[in-house]
């Protein structure tokens, strides 16, 4: 069947692209632009539009991979990386503590910690009897060896291609990559789609018509002040008009879905007996981290990847006794029947200021203040340095809770994720998984399947550990909990992307829905 387009209606960028390449010629994004000079997005857009109108016809997709450096890699690649320069301190000074190092190398404690455990694990360092870091055997970190190779070899290449690398090199580059939250990583991992397009009959018969008709895809598509009073409009060719164009759709004023969504979530748990909470959008390492029983020198805290503030970088004071209580939770233990971590606290990292990264955070504030029994929840705002997918944000929301009585136990917990998972998202297909955080025990994930994009993480629960409770003068079980209210949104509306929550066309947010 002949496809019939009006020549008239094509953009500008389409009558380009068809007028400049042949039929037998490969069209590609690289292509493209070296022939038109066109931006990505306007490659974008056009190939968009002209495979909607069936003028040009995908003939291969592939999918590369590579590293590239990111801003912290080029940080180690200049001055050296954390391993790199412990074992240079250590040839040069000797044996020294950890807050030493920290301070002599102006590293945080928890990337002296990480370094020191890759380093122990491969012999290069051991701790002494007074609990300082000595050197062994430098020659010994291999992979430190392998990653400086990395990193000066992507400053000279650019990125490194995947299918180029041996496997010993991908095995080093899974551990100091990332796909999210790269900026704690010194390289990003990059996935690129390549599609190769053709033009088809069609196409070419469209263009054979451009050439005829004289389009050239140049031609002037608005007449401004500028080139009437310069004369240049003169001998020029002008873009037609296109009376058959439908007029612009006003959809009439209505309340935004996912304003809604959430009021409907918070009726709910006011409706249960929950008392709601909220907190400052800044937070210090202390209440975001630290009260938690997050250890500051532990790779464990990487799993919250945080914004720091520029100025001020730190809080005046944290409030006691709750900073001596948590101080003591972490170096011995305290009251709490613990034997800590076993490290010297860091009171003034403790409160350096950050963007909250969890909930949670404003959950240990308000265990300070609580009634037992008590129930509470928050509808908060998070902050990490996330790449942005379907199913990520770097700017999001949880539904964060506690409930404090000496009656409750991990089917309590259950019950209530069944709450979210069934009866606010509405999934049918619902599973818990074990997992790990610092501060709880035991700790549950709650998943869920969604029609198009499968299972994902709704969020994290378990009980508070006494290290988390008796701080803050608790001496009761607390069942925790901190939901992805976005998430339960994109089930709940019907939607595959958490940025269509966000998105500045509402009515096809309306239309999702009501479909």
């Amino acid at each position: 069947m002949e496809i019939q387009i009006d020549l008239k209606a094509l953009h500008p960028l389409e009558v380009r692209l068809l007028r400049a390449f042949k039929p037998d010629d490969e069209i590609t994004t690289e292509a493209i632009i070296s022939t038109l000079d066109y931006n990505t997005g306007q490659c974008n857009q056009a190939v968009s539009w002209l495979s909607a109108k069936e003028l040009i016809t995908e003939v291969s997709r592939s999918t590369s991979v590579s590293y590239e450096l990111t801003p912290l890699g080029q940080e180690y690649q200049s001055v050296g990386t954390p391993e790199e320069r412990i074992l240079a301190h250590l040839e040069e000074q000797g044996a020294t503590l950890i807050p030493d190092l920290s301070a002599a190398l102006e590293l945080e404690n928890k990337d002296i910690g990480s370094a020191y455990g890759l380093l122990a694990k491969e012999g290069a360092v051991k701790m002494d009897d007074q609990k300082r870091v000595c050197l062994v055997d430098a020659d010994a970190a291999k992979s430190i060896t392998l990653i400086r190779a990395l990193l000066d070899r992507a400053e000279a290449e650019g990125p490194l291609a995947d299918d180029v690398l041996s496997q010993h090199e991908r095995e080093a580059l899974e551990g100091v990559s990332r796909k999210r939250g790269s900026s704690s990583a010194p390289f990003r991992v990059v996935e690129r789609e390549r599609v190769t397009y053709k033009m088809n009959e069609a196409g070419v018969s469209v263009a054979k018509s451009l050439a005829d008709a004289g389009i050239t895809g140049v031609e002037i598509g608005q007449l401004t002040p500028e080139l009437l009073k310069s004369g240049e409009w003169k001998g020029q060719a002008f873009r037609a008009y296109n009376i058959n164009v439908p007029q612009a759709y006003v959809p009439v004023g209505r309340r935004n879905p996912y304003s809604a969504f959430l009021d409907h979530v918070k009726d709910k748990l006011i409706s249960l007996g929950f008392e709601q909470f909220d907190g400052s959008l800044v937070e210090t390492e202390f209440w975001n981290s630290d009260a938690l029983f997050m250890p500051q020198f532990h790779s464990a805290r990487d799993i919250h990847d945080v914004y720091y503030l520029e100025q001020p970088t730190h809080a005046k004071s944290i409030d006691e006794p709750f900073l001596s209580n948590v101080a003591s939770a972490h170096e011995d233990g305290g009251d709490t029947g613990s034997r800590g971590w076993r490290y010297s606290f860091d009171r003034d990292f403790t409160k350096r200021l950050i963007l909250r990264s969890q909930g949670t955070a404003v959950s240990a504030r308000t265990l300070c203040n609580a009634t037992i029994p008590g129930r509470y929840f928050g509808m908060l705002r998070c902050f990490r340095p996330d790449d942005v997918d379907a199913t990520h944000l770097s700017d999001f929301y949880q539904t964060e809770g506690i409930v404090l009585s000496p009656d409750v136990n991990l089917k309590t917990l259950l019950g209530l994720l069944q709450m979210f998972a069934v009866e606010v998202a509405g999934a049918t297909d619902v599973k818990y998984v074990p997992a790990y955080f610092p501060f709880t025990e035991p700790s549950v994930e709650v998943h869920i399947k969604h029609p198009v994009l499968g299972w994902f993480e709704l969020g994290g629960s378990g009980i508070f550990r006494p290290e988390v409770t008796r701080p803050m003068g608790v001496d009761v079980p607390v069942l925790a909990w901190g939901l992805g209210i976005d998430r339960m949104a994109l089930m709940s509306l019907g939607l595959d992307d958490l940025r269509e929550l966000f998105s500045a066309d509402l009515q096809a947010v309306r239309r999702r829905r009501s479909g």
